[in-house]
């Protein structure tokens, strides 16, 4: 009875101390991954605009990456006025310093586009009957092409998959993807003489003849027979799906070419809605860059973070991630260091600075400072 006894005495103790040995693995392996999701939720990303120059060295561009990642960025996002040649020559030497390179395509506003000035018909026209071909909004750069009209969206998206095809490139980052602006930034207004309290034929785009003719095939009705084309929310609806759609189809593109897509786009989708018929929180898209410039409205720093909340709420159902776009020119270091903490406090996954020419050594100490908390 007594080696009976003392038998299960053993098992019971070696059972305790496996099931000890259990509790304690399983609770290791709990911190270890408490520990590596800890590690991804605390990586944020540090990106810059910047604008490539055929005309410059290689060691230039060197020295310029090199500078950005010593100093805590993580991506670039290079405008390369379309050019695949350029950017495969150019995406090698920023990765050399341990740089993403993402190409910046100005997409539907297409100034000085030597195909698409072969073809008058593919530009957006106002309500007041002028083509951006020859008469253009605000700027002598907004050369607006039709994102309806199917030559015209496939030249824009011709483009994208040019790019796309760049080796080690990680997105297309769309920008200008949106019809010209029915409202001005606040604070740019003084600057064009303009008061702008509704929508003003002027600045209301596209009523081109396949516009028109798409909408009143689907909606049995003509925008231009109403007083207030404003009102008519089949009409503003038709055009953001045109966009949507735009960007859908630059999407697939992307993708099969192994690629993600991104965009610039304005500060939160409400806004975006109303300013430039942009509803990007619709949108298939790996990652929106919000261009939360709170100098061109006239608000304070804290602003940063209500669009950067505004934003990532409306997210919320998307498998999109949002980094907030920064513009650093008027900014003191000491601004940068708030507009990155107003960024990351509000759910953003990054920070985009405009642009890398605005850097001083000042502002590039204060984003490695960020960076390394």
């Amino acid at each position: 009875m007594k080696i009976k006894f003392l038998f299960l005495s053993l098992v019971v103790a070696f059972s305790s101390i496996s099931c000890l040995d259990n509790m304690q693995s399983a609770q290791k392996n709990t911190s270890e991954e408490k520990k590596d999701e800890a590690a991804k939720t605390s990586d944020f990303k540090y990106w810059t605009w910047i604008t490539a120059d055929e005309k410059r060295t290689d060691a230039s561009y060197t020295e310029e990456f090199k500078k950005y990642k010593e100093n805590g960025l993580d991506a670039v996002l290079i405008n390369t006025n379309t050019d695949p040649d350029l950017l495969a020559h150019l995406t090698p030497l920023a990765k050399a310093e341990g740089l993403e390179v993402h190409a910046w395509i100005m997409a539907v506003n297409r100034p000085g586009d030597e195909v698409a000035l072969q073809h008058p018909e593919w530009y957006q026209v106002s309500r007041n009957g002028e083509s951006c071909y020859d008469t253009r909004p605000y700027v002598d750069y907004y050369q607006w092409l039709c994102p309806t009209r199917e030559e015209s969206r496939n030249h824009i998206l011709s483009l994208v998959e040019g790019l796309s095809k760049v080796k080690d490139v990680e997105t297309v980052h769309l920008d200008y993807i949106r019809f010209p602006d029915i409202f001005l930034p606040i604070a740019l207004l003084p600057k064009y003489d303009l008061e702008q309290t509704t929508e003003m034929p002027e600045y209301d785009f596209c009523y081109c003849d396949v516009c028109i003719s798409k909408f009143k095939e689907m909606h049995h009705k003509d925008p231009r027979d109403t007083d207030d084309p404003q009102i008519d929310m089949e009409w503003k609806q038709f055009r953001l799906n045109r966009i949507r759609d735009l960007v859908n189809d630059a999407y697939k593109i992307v993708h099969e070419n192994s690629k993600e897509l991104s965009a610039a786009v304005f500060p939160y989708p409400e806004m975006a809605d109303h300013m430039v018929r942009q509803r990007w929180d619709k949108w298939n898209i790996d990652y929106v860059l919000p261009m939360i410039y709170n100098n061109f409205y006239n608000e304070d720093l804290d602003w940063i973070g209500f669009a950067t909340k505004q934003g990532v709420e409306d997210l919320k159902a998307k498998n999109t991630q949002l980094h907030t776009g920064i513009y650093i020119p008027e900014m003191t270091p000491e601004d940068i260091t708030e507009a990155i903490h107003q960024a990351k406090a509000n759910g953003a996954k990054g920070v985009s600075f405009f642009d890398g020419n605005a850097f001083t050594k000042e502002k590039l100490e204060a984003v490695k400072k960020a960076s390394e908390q």
